[in-house]
């Protein structure tokens, strides 16, 4: 039996993918639920696992788009019980006849279509081609292309590969905010000595209890649901005429991962203790790290937080992720003299960013949103803990 496998919906709105990577060889006898391959859509990267074990026949390419729905593979199970009777010392000197054979010179090479197309474009002749594997792919020829310029090209050469569906697709939002908002970006400074104490007191003990570390990302979202039910106007979007505003907080966060950055959501974020949200942060950026976030994690979202200190930024002007009207910049930590009760003092300072659609969010609302966060992360025992510090972080 042949059985057909289609491109599966990864989920509501979704009805494109992109071939991003084969993870077996056209020809491989495959096991049922065995990744195969990688699909990119335009929110995420997702595994496709093969619906049966047997011989897998390729019916599309890396690179190639397809609609939900059409044939990816063919399975044949009447494969799926072949036994490879070979003993380490056959398979070693398999590998190594395979090394000793040559590619073939004649019109029946093995090359992909798209690497065939290539070829011909640039006048390449494919029997000049050494493919890495089985057949002459695109990268293979590319690396025949001549680098620009001098003829001397020893140490020169270039490459080129199409991006992702999830990359363009990103690329496509950001470009549309700077042509269909009016973004504006409104900074501050915040002193985080306090939350330094706070860490430093309690991160052993929060640790053993919650299995997580005590971060920075708890307070500042905390910090901002806060504000955020102060200035609610920052959690609302533009939908046509219509202002949508919204009486929950599902934050965004900024996760960078194996294809680009991601932005997986914490639910009701306004409901989460300490310990909730490191614990949920943890898990969505550890599913984008292995690739197993799902469509539903990225799916929504009323403002977001982006943490560009961890990469060393000092400072920058996030760029708004649509359909929301604000997104929360942090930056690194630098201890620096600043003025405290007329003495000058050493204390680690963050430039804050937010940058917002200026016309859905006027200028007040943004610096009294962003000044909101400040008294959060400055005076967290006070502001975002009540003063009760322990229950806050559910150590009693």
């Amino acid at each position: 039996m042949v059985l057909e496998m289609k491109i599966p919906s990864p989920g509501e709105s979704i009805t494109e993918v992109e071939i991003s990577q084969w993870m077996v060889k056209d020809g491989d006898i495959v096991s049922k639920d065995q990744t195969i391959a990688e699909i990119d859509s335009d929110k995420a990267t997702l595994d496709l696992p093969a619906e049966a074990s047997g011989k897998i026949t390729f019916k599309a390419e890396e690179g190639d788009t397809m609609s939900v729905g059409d044939i990816v593979c063919l399975i044949d199970t009447s494969q799926a019980s072949v036994i490879l009777e070979s003993s380490n010392d056959n398979i070693k000197d398999n590998v190594q006849e395979e090394n000793k054979i040559e590619i073939d010179q004649s019109d029946d090479i093995s090359i992909t279509p798209l690497a065939r197309n290539i070829a011909s474009d640039k006048g390449i002749d494919i029997n000049d081609i050494q493919a890495k594997g089985e057949k002459i792919t695109k990268e293979d020829v590319l690396k025949v292309v001549p680098a620009m310029g001098s003829s001397n090209n020893e140490g020169r050469g270039e490459s080129r590969e199409k991006l992702s569906m999830l990359r363009r697709k990103v690329a496509e939002r950001l470009v549309s905010v700077k042509n269909e908002t009016a973004m504006l970006t409104t900074f501050n400074e915040a002193d985080l000595s306090k939350i330094f104490d706070l860490r430093k007191k309690y991160k052993e003990a929060f640790s053993q209890k919650h299995g997580v570390s005590l971060g920075f990302m708890s307070f500042f979202t905390k910090a901002v649901t806060r504000a955020l039910n102060m200035y609610p106007d920052v959690n609302s979007m533009i939908d046509g005429n219509d202002k949508i505003s919204y009486n929950y907080c599902d934050i965004s966060i900024a996760v960078s991962g194996p294809k680009g950055l991601m932005t997986p959501i914490l639910r009701n974020s306004q409901n989460l203790s300490f310990a909730a949200v490191e614990q949920e942060i943890k898990r969505l950026a550890d599913n984008v790290k292995n690739k197993s976030i799902t469509v539903d994690d990225l799916t929504g979202g009323t403002f977001t937080i982006s943490n560009g200190g961890v990469f060393g930024s000092m400072l920058s002007t996030p760029i708004i992720n649509p359909p929301q009207s604000g997104i929360l910049g942090m930056h690194n930590i630098i201890q620096r003299p600043v003025a405290v009760d007329g003495k000058v003092e050493i204390r680690p300072m963050m430039y804050l960013a937010l940058s917002y659609d200026h016309r859905i969010i006027d200028g007040n609302q943004s610096v009294g949103f962003l000044i909101a966060v400040k008294e959060g992360v400055e005076d967290p025992e006070n502001i975002l803990m009540d003063g009760k510090v322990e229950k806050s972080l559910g150590l009693i």
